[in-house]
């Protein structure tokens, strides 16, 4: 089969499209061919060796991918040859890759496989930052960073849902458009403005009930300076670098609070699980969720896929096809 590998760590530049063995099916696991692969920004700090799960090279970047089973371990129960599902895994730019049941999520006939790529680890994290690490509802005020890319708009999407008014930020004017179509109320780029001084005065001096920050060292302080009392900054990624040290005597202004969320936390509680995947088809269902694919590209491109979402001018979600 072709699949990316990578024999040293670095930037993209070390990855190759190569032929290797189709992986060997073990107990407990699913074969899966591969119709789609999703881009993350964490397949950059896994290339870098820089991710909490460390390469062994040589390695196969990927953790997210959506296809048809081809075979399942005898052990297996829940899934069948021939089911529709998406997953989170490892491995995952390849034409074949290793699958869990427990993380396998079957998809609806209204789902294609693109959208599928898309859905565990940006949906799943939208959802979850909104409804498990915070509850997200009528009367609040959202702030939504890097609110044009793959969490982003989901996030955008999910709030208003709630009920939220939203505020995006971007990185660039040319993306204003896209957030505003996809339902924020008001949109700000951080990069030409003060975000946090925006904050304050889109919310008459009130401050937001929710940041969701998954930048990190850039947007962190600031977000601090607009959090409404009793707001919440709920960090979720360090796509521009780790914030500096909290004293978290700061917070006492005015009653506010820091959290972090990461996802594979959520991976042992099954009924929370559950929730999230139903009620984000539901939410997709209904139409008031759109899964945003920016741009696919071809297996054998994924070190140009990556280096467009690092150099932040994506939108949406990126997608590899084999």
């Amino acid at each position: 089969m072709k699949a990316i590998v990578f024999e040293k760590t670095g930037d993209p530049s070390v990855l190759k499209y190569v032929e290797t063995p189709k992986p060997e099916l073990a107990l407990g696991m699913a074969l899966l061919k591969v119709n789609a692969a999703g881009i993350n920004f964490a397949d950059t700090f896994f290339i870098r060796g820089e991710y909490m799960i460390k390469p062994r090279l040589p390695d196969t970047p990927g953790m997210e991918a959506a296809g048809v089973i081809e075979a399942v371990a005898p052990d297996v129960k829940d899934l069948k040859v021939g089911m529709r599902v998406t997953s989170i895994t490892l491995k995952a730019y390849a034409e074949y890759c290793l699958i869990r049941p427990s993380q396998a999520i079957p998809l609806p006939d209204f789902v294609s496989f693109e959208e599928g790529a898309a859905f565990p680890i940006q949906v799943l994290t939208a959802w979850h930052v909104l409804h498990t690490g915070h509850k997200t509802g009528p009367g609040q005020t959202v702030v939504v960073h890097s609110a044009a890319g793959g969490v982003g708009i989901v996030a955008v999407q999910i709030a208003k849902a709630a009920g939220a008014r939203v505020i995006g930020t971007v990185s660039s004017d040319s993306k204003n458009a896209l957030v505003s179509q996809y339902g924020a109320d008001e949109v700000i780029n951080y990069e030409s403005s003060d975000f946090a001084a925006e904050t304050m005065r889109l919310t008459g001096g009130r401050g937001a009930d929710l940041i969701l920050d998954a930048i990190g060292k850039p947007t962190f302080e600031p977000g601090l300076k607009c959090l409404a009392p009793f707001g919440h900054l709920l960090l979720y990624g360090r796509a521009g670098g780790p914030p500096d040290p909290l004293n978290v005597f700061r917070l006492f202004e005015k009653s506010t609070k820091v959290s972090c969320f990461a996802l594979p936390v959520v991976f042992g509680m099954p009924d929370l699980m559950r929730e999230g995947i139903e009620k984000s088809f539901q939410l997709m269902r209904d139409g008031k969720l759109k899964l945003v694919i920016g741009k696919v590209f071809p297996l054998a491109q994924a070190a140009e896929a990556l280096r467009l979402l690092q150099s932040r001018q994506s939108v949406g979600k990126l997608v590899l096809v084999p």
